[in-house]
């Protein structure tokens, strides 16, 4: 049975512009949009397409319920990043998150995921593909600017991906750094750019960085996703191709990331 969208659509923003878009094409396309807003980042540009939008901290679980409530929301989209190095810092963190966290088998990005999932769909809400609003953001096959990869270029892809596939289906991360066929970094709880920091910094230059769905991911979270950010750190540590894998992940402003990496002498390709 196909999915029927509600009209009122619920969004938990994290960092950056991706739950900015999705909130600008849910619009356009009739739907209003209750962002609950976890970033301070991208409030102002939330609030041009959301017809309200809250600020909570990522520990505030009973807020957030409250807020779905009083809303009377029933379908969610999580979009945006969530460091998930908040969970060694706990900040505000509320008795409800503090009781989730404490009962928790493992803290690895899945199991965080599915636990405030399961909380959430016991109030009634269902959380949504990230991708349904988006799709357009996905990207297929194929070099995405004017610079085509070297044969050696495409060697480190292939391993890369092949290392990322089984970093992701060990729910460690989702991006790797490498160079001449070596491991230069593996993505953890820090996040993509400061992997690529790390990792570029080691190859010195010349590096490539790829990014890949986990091999079983769950739509409603954690779909790997690209934009300006990520290529300006590769620029500033001298990394020289990025590989992400088609129609599995989603760059945002596209053209300005083709625009910067042609500037700047970066591959850019989907496999």
């Amino acid at each position: 049975m196909s999915l029927v969208l509600e009209h009122k659509q619920a969004l938990i923003a994290g960092d950056g512009q991706l739950p900015v878009k999705m909130a600008q094409f849910a619009k356009e396309n009739g739907f209003e949009v209750v962002a609950i807003s976890l970033s301070s980042d991208n409030c102002k540009d939330l609030k041009k397409y959301c017809s309200k939008v809250y600020s909570c901290s990522p520990g505030e679980v009973q807020k957030i319920e409250d807020i779905l409530k009083k809303e009377e929301l029933k379908q969610l989209t999580f979009l945006g990043k969530v460091h998930k190095g908040l969970i060694l810092k706990r900040p505000k963190f509320d008795a409800r998150a503090i009781e989730l966290v404490k009962n928790a088998v493992r803290l690895n990005d899945n199991e965080v995921m599915l636990i405030i999932i399961r909380e959430l769909e016991k109030i009634g809400v269902t959380i949504l593909d990230q991708t349904i609003f988006i799709k357009k953001l996905m990207i297929p096959a194929g070099v995405l600017g004017n610079l085509n990869p070297t044969q050696e270029q495409l060697e480190d892809v292939k391993y890369g991906y092949q290392i990322a596939k089984e970093s992701g289906k060990l729910d460690i991360g989702q991006s790797v750094v490498i160079k001449d066929k070596m491991i230069m970094a593996v993505e953890a709880i820090e996040g993509t750019d400061k992997c690529i920091k790390r990792g570029a910094k080691l190859a010195k230059k010349n590096a490539a960085v790829i990014k890949v769905a986990k091999p079983s991911q769950d739509k409603r979270f954690d779909i790997p996703a690209v934009g300006l950010r990520t290529i300006k750190t590769m620029k500033k540590y001298r990394a020289n191709l990025l590989a992400v894998e088609a129609n599995e992940t989603i760059i945002v402003d596209q053209e300005k990331v083709i625009k910067y990496a042609n500037k700047h002498n970066i591959v850019i390709m989907a496999v």
